[in-house]
């Protein structure tokens, strides 16, 4: 239903009393809006497209309760176009057909342009959102997308091409106590009608506890105030014990198909490559409290193990898969306890990622280079008439020479894949390595004379 009503003269922004304290606090202005500076500061581009009243389509994209219907309402307050609002959990394609309709027969009588504000814009599947393409793109309709979700992940790729997309931060905890304050002050729509003593560290609180989700922390705040009773000096007292009786455990915003869920696994790869335990140990906790299949924990400190410690440290890929043997054969919530061992592991241990760069340089050969043929002399002469085609002729068998190692060429051409580093275990292979491509006449790092040292156990 339109969000203007040019009939019945009514308040288009009219507030029901008894609507929650989050709802009455929206703000009203630009002037009012709190937080989003990165682009509703002054001059800044979202800024002087509200004030001069020409906007063109856009998605705004961010956690809730950050202001994204909020800057909504203020744009549908100073704009010259009809405003509509649908929410796509609820709206169907037969109601957004019919709002283009009435779109167009505005323009066709008046040039007036008309603003949709469409809630929780991820929720339309990708036909849904094919619907608005043709009068998104001839200016028919000016979309407002809200959604909590990456558009880049959710929203058809024309209509994000179609789009200036806005991305809204979690506000900061300064931030929110402007808002509770404010709140607090306000007669009209706020609690200031209330005889309020508010604790500068129970608003403090609320602000730290909400994470950045203005709507939380304003519900909390009415819930305290609205459930207490005043004392002998006719005052509410709101103090941290209220504050925290308010301001439930919070749920973790953790989605296991979206953002949050690659965000923190990435977060807690980079953690054990970085050195960092207590960073990897905090975003493993919170996949877990969000529901996070153990295994796919495991899963990621295998290839942790191998990829970024490799044989610097050749016991992390060891006490890795150990780990995941342990996560399906002790289960959660036990089964914390040897990932956490392997995550400690694997972050304290010294780095190498040559065993993963070797694989990736090869496979780019293979991929992009000559198939080069197998040497008659590596090829398999296990079987019956082997011999008679010259498979294995001439092949050195290595244990039989000083040393365990004999020249002999195992590639038609030279190749140079795995580079040891200087780290841990690393370091004897690489020179164990080292003196044998010498004593091959493969250029590679300086090293005393001699043959090949033997590998340290």
């Amino acid at each position: 239903m339109p969000l203007f009503d040019e009939q019945s003269g009514e308040d288009p922004y009219a507030v029901p009393a008894d609507a929650p304290l989050a709802v009455r606090m929206r703000p009203r202005t630009l002037e009012e809006f709190v937080g989003q500076e990165h682009f509703l500061d002054e001059g800044r581009m979202l800024w002087r497209m509200v004030r001069a009243d020409r906007l063109s389509s856009v998605i705004f994209y961010g956690p809730p309760g950050t202001g994204k219907t909020a800057l909504a309402y203020v744009i549908a307050r100073r704009t010259e176009a009809w405003f509509e609002r649908l929410n796509a959990t609820a709206a169907s394609v037969s109601d957004v057909r019919d709002i283009i309709s009435r779109a167009a027969a505005r323009r066709r009588r008046s040039e007036r342009r008309t603003v949709l504000f469409l809630d929780e814009l991820h929720r339309f599947n990708r036909a849904q959102q094919d619907v608005l393409l043709p009068d998104v793109e001839q200016g028919t309709l000016i979309l407002i997308g809200a959604t909590t979700h990456n558009p880049f992940h959710s929203i058809n790729s024309p209509l994000l091409s179609r789009s200036q997309i806005f991305e809204f931060k979690a506000l900061t905890q300064d931030q929110v106590l402007i808002l509770l304050r404010r709140a607090l002050e306000d007669e009209e729509r706020g609690l200031g009608s209330h005889a309020i003593r508010a604790d500068g560290e129970a608003l403090e609180f609320l602000a730290e506890m909400c994470e950045g989700d203005a709507r939380r922390a304003l519900n909390a705040l009415e819930v305290g105030v609205l459930s207490s009773e005043a004392g002998p000096d006719g005052f509410i007292r709101f103090d941290l014990e209220l504050a925290q009786d308010t301001i439930q455990r919070k749920a973790i915003l953790y989605d296991r198909d979206e953002d949050e869920h690659y965000d923190t696994a990435s977060a807690f790869i980079k953690s054990m490559r970085g050195s960092d335990p207590d960073a990897a140990l905090y975003w493993m906790a919170k996949m877990l409290e969000g529901g996070e299949d153990p295994r796919f924990i495991a899963r990621r400190i295998v290839i942790c193990a191998a990829e970024d410690v490799g044989n610097a440290a050749p016991n992390a890929l060891v006490l890795a898969t150990a780990a995941q043997q342990a996560v399906e054969f002790v289960g959660m919530p036990e089964a914390k306890i040897p990932l956490a061992q392997a995550v400690t592991y694997i972050a304290c241990a010294p780095k190498s990622n040559a065993s993963y760069t070797a694989i990736a340089a090869a496979e780019e050969d293979v991929r992009e280079g000559r198939t080069l043929p197998v040497p008659e002399h590596l090829r398999d002469a296990s079987y019956p008439g082997a011999e008679q085609l010259g498979r294995g002729e001439g092949y050195k068998y290595a244990h039989a020479y000083e040393g365990h190692w004999v020249e002999q060429d195992y590639i038609p051409t030279t190749r140079i894949y795995y580079e040891p580093t200087e780290q841990g275990h690393e370091k004897a292979l690489k020179e164990r390595l080292d003196a044998i491509r010498r004593a091959r006449g493969i250029k590679n790092a300086a090293e005393p004379e001699g043959g090949p040292p033997e590998a340290e156990d």
